[in-house]
């Protein structure tokens, strides 16, 4: 039958469907059948011969037919994964099937009172088929998920045979050991099979046909209640799924191992369309959606990594554990955390590829996936952490987030893109590690907007940040805090900044220490504490190289005493926030000298207008994110326990306060108006008296006499022969005693969790738009706006 009258035979039995106000009998085999037995119609066909109105007309009024429809299509797959596919015909139907659910199952997410179908069970489908196992029935839910999993490793359908004839017998599939079919080489499987582009086809419609089941998590507002088990992941990721082992290191695998540049051959991508992406992305996908775990509440896995208590208590949290996270966190041989770092690392540097033929190489589109899955690795795997700092490669990761950090600062759309790279970033700058490897010299020929520098890796981030915070999106205000926490972490291991770099830091103390700056919100002083810690680090433990930093520091000297000097009075207040409302703009870019940038670079742009973008929820503030600790002479951190409680005076909420949200704080106080915030002296007194100006005050007390006899001596105006003096000087015994380094590190907490939930499906909405699985559809996870 041609696919043209395949189409419309398929088309009239959705008519039919949707005309017939009579309850279909589940035995009607000839009518269901229509469906999916002689029609061969693509994914982009059903959804487009199922129109979302129609589907939404059969679960308003005649919700048993739909009900049915869901029952024996998935009465099919669990037809299909028994008998192993072994025709084409069978082939064939199952994917119908597994194309139809696709589209279905949005919108029975959508609707309250459906949500429960899946999880019921369907009379006379028993474990043993007769009516009495009826008490023992699978809920039609788990055997979706079951059907899946076994259809994933269905030899010549989604797998190679390993028969060596096709006159044996077919493989029993119930008795095949899936983890002889990994898909790829990798963790724990050494053999990679022949790629088979059929194979990959049929592997990605079930793949998405599994996210799809997963995405129910949309149709739920966000709510730190609403418990961070998704039933269909747990199942799936459960000891019930007797593939969770193989199709966890499949999809590990397959994302690890794909190279999108193939042969080095240019321009090879237009030529053979790569059938291997729309896998990996799918794989990718999957594999973050079923690490969806949040890790700092969960229950955590013993040595032997099965999880205290057994399935049968009746203890939370009931079940086994995920077990695609305990896998993960799991991995331990070097070889394996080689090949994923390698691999994700090749992945991220993908978009920077530059080549002399513009389009000649292949760019692939989802790093944000890889992010996520980067972040949940280190989240979840201390070794792998360590590993990725224990060699330079970790620089391999931090420039392609630098470039997407710089390349997304100006887009309102890339919000969510900026905060996991900042998550990251911070994650990373809690090891001392990896302070000492950004001293490592950049040598970068990737394009960027950023002024030339020549300089370590150290240099680039600071650079980056600079840019960020000055030419950034307004929405990113609240990641102020991260950036400079992340300077913070690592200065006290920085050898040596560029003069640039010296510059870009001065001129955020000059823009974010103006009394109007400090004054216009409650949180505004402590991006002051914030930089002069990092002088401070800088001064008390790498002195030596760091001439440049200080020359910086003695010439924008005035910055530091104006801060000493800061007025408390209530009619100074008034004039600087009176000064406020003439000059909204808080960072200038005067004063920055900002030199040309690198040769081939375009400038950040802002999203197009149109471009959809999803709603993130707010993330908790840099207090609840990190946890301080105090590093010991012997480089050992000790966990600092939280101070007590401020006074009210300080103008912050109390800790424990949910209430305002950091974001509101950062809003200038022009909201006093409406009895809100607004300054006091008590207030500006409360934390000026704490400002960490001793050192810095004792260095210039020291050096500026010095420098300006040099100047008068010899005439100078050369600045060479001031940073020879420099580099030569020394402020042993002269400086107060070193402060005890203080490290802020990342804590996993509820807030962060919900974050990444809302972050992840929203990138997964939106990436998912050939065919749009849940585009119109009316998801409550998060929001979908248009710039």
């Amino acid at each position: 039958m041609g696919s043209a009258d395949s189409k419309l035979n398929f088309r009239k039995a959705v008519i039919q469907l949707t005309t017939k106000t009579q309850p279909v009998e589940a035995t009607d085999d000839a009518f269901w059948d229509q469906f999916w037995a002689d029609t061969a119609t693509s994914v982009q066909d059903v959804f487009a011969l199922v129109p979302a109105a129609e589907i939404r007309a059969v679960r308003e009024e005649s919700p048993s037919n739909l009900a049915t429809l869901c029952y024996k299509a998935v009465e099919k797959l669990v037809q299909g994964a028994e008998s192993g596919c072994p025709s084409e015909k069978e082939r064939q139907i199952v994917l119908n099937c597994s194309r139809l659910l696709t589209r279905v199952l949005p919108y029975v997410f959508e609707d309250p009172d459906w949500r429960g179908f899946f999880w019921s069970t369907v009379p006379g489908t028993g474990r043993g088929g007769g009516e009495e196992d009826d008490e023992n029935a699978r809920p039609l839910a788990e055997s979706l998920l079951l059907a899946i999993a076994d259809l994933l490793f269905c030899p010549d359908f989604t797998v190679q045979s390993h028969r060596r004839s096709t006159v044996d017998s077919a493989e029993d599939v119930n008795a095949l050991d899936s983890c002889e079919y990994i898909w790829e080489a990798g963790v724990g499987f050494a053999h990679s099979p022949q790629p088979n582009y059929i194979h990959d086809m049929n592997r990605m419609e079930l793949l998405k046909l599994l996210l799809t089941c997963f995405s129910e998590a949309m149709y739920l507002p966000p709510a730190p209640e609403s418990g961070s088990t998704n039933p269909w992941v747990q199942f799936f990721c459960s000891t019930e799924n007797r593939h969770a082992l193989p199709l966890f290191t499949s999809l590990l695998n397959t994302v690890c191992a794909y190279d999108p540049v193939g042969y080095g051959i240019p321009y090879n991508h237009l030529l053979f369309s790569d059938y291997r992406e729309p896998l990996v992305e799918e794989a990718a996908q999957v594999l973050i959606v079923t690490l969806d775990h949040d890790s700092a509440t969960s229950a955590s896995p013993t040595v032997d990594g099965t999880t205290t208590g057994t399935a049968m208590d009746d203890v939370d949290p009931p079940g086994p554990e995920n077990l695609f996270v305990n896998y993960l966190s799991r991995i331990h041989r070097e070889e394996d955390f080689q090949f994923i770092l390698r691999g994700l690392a090749r992945l991220l540097s993908n978009p920077l590829l530059q080549t002399y033929l513009p389009n000649s190489t292949k760019k692939i589109q989802f790093h944000q996936e890889l992010l996520v899955l980067f972040w949940k690795l280190c989240d979840f795997n201390k070794k792998f952490l360590f590993f990725v700092l224990k060699s330079s490669d970790v620089l391999d990761i931090l420039v392609p987030i630098l470039y997407f950090l710089n390349d997304a600062r100006a887009d309102q759309s890339r919000v969510g893109l900026m905060h996991i790279g900042v998550f990251i970033l911070l994650l990373l700058s809690g090891e001392r590690n990896f302070g000492v490897r950004l001293n490592k010299p950049y040598s970068g020929r990737v394009p960027m907007d950023i002024p030339v520098f020549t300089g370590t890796h150290a240099d680039l981030l600071i650079v980056v940040f600079h840019k960020i915070i000055t030419s950034g999106h307004q929405r990113l205000q609240p990641l102020f805090d991260c950036l400079l926490t992340i300077v913070v972490n690592v200065s006290p291991y920085l050898k040596s900044l560029s003069m640039v770099t010296a510059n870009k830091l001065l001129h955020l103390l000059e823009a974010f220490s103006t009394t109007w700056f400090l004054f216009a919100a409650a949180q505004n002083h402590h991006l002051v504490f914030f930089l002069l810690e990092i002088f401070n680090n800088i001064i008390q433990y790498q002195f030596d190289g760091n001439s440049n930093l200080v020359y910086a520091i003695i010439r924008k000297r005035s910055v530091f005493h104006q801060l000493a000097n800061l007025p408390t009075d209530p009619p100074a207040i008034h004039k600087a926030l009176q000064r406020r409302r003439r000059a909204p703009e808080p960072l200038s870019r005067t004063g920055s000298q900002e030199g040309a940038s690198m040769e081939g670079s375009r400038p950040a742009a802002p999203a197009e207008p149109g471009t959809l973008k999803a709603s993130l929820v707010a993330t908790p503030g840099i207090d609840k994110l990190t946890e301080k600790s105090q590093v010991s002479e012997d480089g050992t951190l000790r966990s600092l326990e939280p101070e007590p409680q401020q006074s009210p005076v300080d103008g912050s909420p109390a800790e424990g306060e949910p209430g305002r949200a950091w974001r509101d704080q950062r809003r200038p106080s022009n909201v006093s108006a409406s009895g809100q915030w607004s300054p006091t002296p008590e207030w500006v007194l409360s934390w000026k008296s704490k400002l960490p100006l001793q050192t810095i005050m004792r260095l210039l007390q020291v050096l500026v006499p010095q420098v300006e006899k040099i100047c008068i001596d010899k005439g100078l105006t050369d600045e060479s022969e001031i940073l020879r003096f420099l580099q030569h000087g020394t402020l042993v015994g002269l400086l107060p005693v070193p402060h005890p380094i203080l490290i802020r590190k990342y804590q996993a907490n509820s807030g962060t969790a919900m974050w990444f939930r809302t972050y992840m499906w929203g990138v997964i909405y939106l990436r998912n738009v050939d065919p749009p699985v849940w585009y119109d559809t009316d998801v409550k996870l998060f929001e979908i706006q248009r710039v």
